[in-house]
């Protein structure tokens, strides 16, 4: 079993490093690796759009071939995460600001976003969360956060936090505004893990 990590830009060694420690945690043996070409997603049974840039991150995927691939294995019903930046890749639309810089988004899940909703970079906090599918709450690191301002109805939200939708799924794509992978809380990677090995 391989689980990728998409590596051509933002936060990709903190996902690699809670991914590793999951699995630890579980007990199993499964590759974790960093996708960085086209010709690796199609042999992973899960996915990991890690945060970044995302009119970068979407400029580089399609670039690279890799878009098309991420395309076909949601369609295959492989599980996909995306978080922060990863969360605007995996959105259907976006705000001005996406059209504005013409990002080509991957369109799996049926939602719109706000880019910039939570502000700049210096307005990045932490903030505890009710997630519906953890027990207690997750602390949630935002940082140049987007959020969902409205999904259709395959879509089921998992946290708000204010007026958007910071935590969402849609099938076996799973997407969040915030950073897991910079806590100590593996609970959202589980949960991933938990997807793929029931897939």
């Amino acid at each position: 079993m391989k689980i990728g990590v998409i590596a051509i830009q933002g936060a990709v060694s903190e996902h690699v490093d809670a991914l590793r420690r999951a699995l630890a945690e579980r007990g199993v043996d499964a590759e974790v690796v960093a996708i960085k070409h086209k010709g690796i997603v199609p042999k992973c049974g899960g996915i990991v759009i890690p945060g970044g840039e995302s009119t970068t991150l979407c400029r580089l995927l399609a670039r690279e071939g890799i878009a098309q691939e991420i395309k076909d294995a949601a369609a295959r019903g492989i599980p996909i995460l995306g978080t922060c930046a990863g969360l605007i890749v995996l959105a259907k639309e976006g705000d001005e600001q996406v059209e504005k810089t013409s990002q080509e988004l991957l369109a799996i899940m049926d939602t719109k976003v706000n880019r910039n909703a939570f502000g700049r970079q210096r307005d990045s906090f932490e903030a505890e969360l009710k997630v519906e599918i953890l027990d207690s709450p997750f602390t949630g690191v935002f940082i140049r956060a987007p959020g969902i301002v409205s999904c259709g109805p395959g879509v089921h939200v998992l946290s708000r936090l204010e007026d958007l939708i910071i935590a969402a799924e849609q099938g076996n794509v799973l997407a969040l505004a915030f950073h897991p992978e910079l806590t100590d809380d593996l609970r959202i990677h589980q949960y991933f893990l938990d997807k793929i090995f029931n897939c």
